[in-house]
């Protein structure tokens, strides 16, 4: 570890003399949370032991050869290892998942004592060690048997289901979490699901991104995100009259955030960035805030687009504490015919949505550069649009590849762009509470198996013992934390600049 260090210190030496306008740590509120990200079937592996079951996320990943979780970090062998990880690094919060099908095997009724121990223990080593539980419900691992059953999300019984498995969750572990997050990214969570086929379940109509064997991108994704609100609106009901007033916690909802500008300075261009945001942020946020879907969805969606009933709309209404917000990438909008970022108009989602997206920064969607811009964009049309709710930054960070990337000096300057651009955002009045990094260490990927990697730490997935060795991020995002490292604000817009020069605006 001595070379990373030593590395390390020449790279704030170079950062300290070039800089002189610098912000730390103490610029940012005290209360205001720097943590770090896994979920539960990308950490944790030991998918068949101690009771779990098989989730759709299982299901999924043995379906496409991207690899799978079952291994993966092993998190659920070596947690202990990692929070002794995060505690060196002076991690503030961690925010992990719980599987559904490790607590509550068969997806309803009785509880599974060793998965019920994991987590305790995982929650007990956190408080040791001063480090806050984040604790996401739902992370795309409905248990199997409930899919089998009645097809999940896309039918009203897994409001009741969702509950029952929150309220486990909330009696058992209630005492010592305090933020809770009910379902992951749920605006590309039903469209990755539903319209595209490229997240579990993997459902979609013919022809779309993956040939999927069953679903209509034209209907599904809207019942999935229906029955995503109501089954957050009736947790976060629950949460509040039976746990709220002992346990002093919060709740919300997290959607996924795309940076979204104008291509162009064209009035049709503008016309087309306020659709696209209505379509991918007012899609949840707006029942959430004001207790109805965006007017612009329901003229091009009409009767596709399920109705609340008035008591629904007024318990989805006012049912988040706070918003999560997962980002990673910006995107231009525009009216006119391009080359989309989603290449797929057939039907679904995109459709609906009419506009065509082009990516920020000569990106592509797997790999991408820092256009911190773009999240300080997001935080002002929240805190302008819907009320300044309180925001978390539940994700972000930067896939490299996983050659020769224990010096990730890209993905520090990734990084603290965008934590600059937080600091800007709150500086301008945005409620903004916390920043976590996807990842604590390397993960399974979702959408790229093991051929990219977010992690902070390096993760051997050829090594039975899963070493863990830190790289250069580690120990930037340390010396952050504990305030030896002075983070200059101009490399922000530096990376503005540069980003700036590179595009066709």
């Amino acid at each position: 570890m001595k070379h990373f260090s030593l590395l390390f210190i020449l790279l704030v030496i170079l950062l300290a003399t070039s800089y002189s306008d610098a912000f730390t740590r103490n610029n940012f509120p005290k209360d205001f949370l720097f943590g770090a990200a896994t979920s539960a079937y990308q950490w944790e592996g030991a998918v068949d032991e101690d009771g779990r079951t098989p989730s759709v996320w299982d299901t999924f990943s043995h379906s496409y050869n991207k690899g799978n979780g079952d291994i993966t970090s092993d998190g659920y062998h070596k947690y202990k290892e990692d929070v002794k990880l995060m505690a060196e690094m002076g991690l503030e919060s961690f925010r992990f998942s719980i599987s559904w099908s490790r607590l509550i095997p068969n997806g309803r009724g009785l509880i599974n004592p060793k998965g019920l121990l994991f987590y305790k223990n995982l929650i007990k080593e956190l408080k040791i060690h001063g480090i806050k539980p984040h604790v996401t419900l739902y992370h795309y691992d409905l248990p199997q048997c409930l899919e089998d059953e009645y097809g999940g999300w896309i039918n009203r019984k897994i409001i009741e289901d969702f509950t029952a498995f929150a309220d486990a969750c909330f009696r058992e572990f209630g005492e010592d979490v305090k933020l809770w997050t009910t379902i992951n990214e749920a605006t590309i969570f039903a469209i990755g699901s539903y319209d595209q086929g490229i997240s579990p379940p993997g459902r979609c109509s013919p022809n779309k991104f993956i040939n999927c064997t069953t679903g209509n991108s034209s209907t599904e994704p809207y019942l999935a995100g229906h029955n995503i609100l109501l089954a957050h609106a009736s947790a976060s009901k629950l949460y509040k009259l039976k746990y709220k007033s002992k346990q002093r916690g919060s709740i919300g909802l997290s959607i996924f955030a795309f940076g979204l500008s104008p291509y162009t300075n064209s009035k049709e261009d503008e016309i087309a960035t306020q659709r696209a945001k209505a379509f991918f942020y007012g899609w949840m946020l707006k029942p959430l805030v004001f207790g109805d879907y965006p007017d612009e969805m329901k003229r091009t969606v009409g009767s596709r687009l399920p109705v609340f009933s008035e008591e629904e709309s007024e318990q989805v209404k006012g049912s988040s504490d706070f918003i999560g917000i997962i980002h990673y990438l910006t995107l231009y909008v525009t009216n006119q015919p391009s080359p989309s970022i989603f290449p797929s108009m057939s039907e679904g989602f995109y459709k609906d949505m009419g506009v065509y997206m082009i990516s920020a920064g000569n990106s592509s969607f797997l790999a991408w550069e820092a256009t911190p811009w773009g999240l300080e964009g997001i935080l002002e049309y929240i805190k302008q649009s819907y009320n300044n709710p309180p925001i978390y930054i539940l994700e972000n960070g930067m896939p490299m590849g996983r050659v020769s990337t224990l010096q990730d000096t890209q993905r520090i300057e990734f990084i603290q762009a965008y934590i600059g651009a937080v600091l800007n955002a709150i500086k301008n009045g945005s409620d903004t509470r916390g920043y976590f990094v996807w990842s604590m260490i390397d993960l399974y990927e979702l959408l790229t198996g093991y051929t990219t990697s977010f992690g902070m730490y390096y993760v051997n997935f050829s090594d039975p013992g899963r070493k863990r060795t830190p790289k250069l991020s580690a120990s930037w995002y340390t010396g952050f934390l504990n305030g030896t490292i002075d983070v200059s604000s101009q490399d922000t817009i530096q990376l503005q600049r540069n980003i700036s020069g590179s595009s066709s605006l």
